[in-house]
């Protein structure tokens, strides 16, 4: 046989060898890598972490209005009028903040007798919102009552904005924190360690409003006006801002 041609069958052999195992090189690579990336995505841990921080409540707002009933819808609307105008004099007197109105009503009122409705006057509201601090509200309740105002419809507590924001950056860190010790605890327990976070969720850090305490005892006078035995106390009390925060840890 030819050595020349002995020689170019073993080279062609040789390669197609060569090419053999590369392919299946290749081909176990293939095999491995997604093994190896369903292991990895498989070991991470998910936590929610709670924080609450509390914060004293220093502003106030309150909703209140004056409410007149009469047998002539004219002379109920002027009434409510003149009685609300010397309330809202008052209130920007007192410089509060985020003065608006927030309802005016006239209604008729019927008296049923024998199932027969009958007109026996009206009724005419305007109520008016606002805002200020916590420490002056008492004496300001008291005063619009005086002025004219019939009835206080909601109060509600909240703290400054500057102590809400800090709050909630304090209940974010608290949140995080709290993720962090629940995973050390349950990877610790199966004898595991914590490594890198690949993720993390903010839930959110908002304020919800504290339950009001408003202490006093009014009285309907015979000329549709409040009357205080005693003076209001308006307690503010605490706020508390929630947060949560989910980290997804590798181990």
């Amino acid at each position: 046989m030819n050595p020349i041609l002995l020689s170019a069958n073993g080279n062609r052999l040789g390669k197609r060898l060569q090419t053999i195992s590369l392919t299946a090189s290749l081909l176990t690579i293939a095999l491995i890598n997604p093994v190896m990336a369903q292991e990895k995505v498989l070991r991470t841990l998910s936590v929610t972490g709670r924080g609450v921080e509390s914060i004293q409540t220093t502003r106030t707002s309150v909703q209140l209005g004056v409410e007149v009933q009469g047998k002539s819808a004219t002379g109920v609307q002027e009434e409510v009028a003149s009685r609300s105008s010397a309330v809202v004099a008052l209130l920007r007197s007192r410089n509060v903040e985020k003065l608006k109105t927030t309802g005016i009503r006239l209604n008729p009122i019927y008296d049923t007798e024998n199932n027969r409705q009958r007109l026996t006057g009206y009724s005419a509201t305007n109520t008016v919102s606002f805002r200020l601090p916590t420490e002056q509200a008492g004496t300001l309740l008291d005063d619009a009552v005086k002025a004219g105002a019939t009835r206080i419809d909601g109060v509600s507590f909240t703290a400054s904005e500057e102590a809400i924001a800090s709050a909630q950056k304090q209940a974010l860190r608290k949140a995080t924190q709290d993720a962090q010790q629940q995973a050390d605890a349950v990877l610790s327990s199966l004898n595991l360690t914590r490594k890198d976070i690949v993720g993390i969720q903010v839930n959110g850090a908002t304020p919800p409003p504290p339950t009001f305490q408003l202490r006093s005892d009014p009285l309907l006078s015979n000329s549709g006006s409040i009357v205080l035995k005693e003076s209001l106390a308006v307690e503010g009390g605490e706020q508390e801002v929630q947060a949560g925060v989910t980290l997804q840890i590798s181990y």
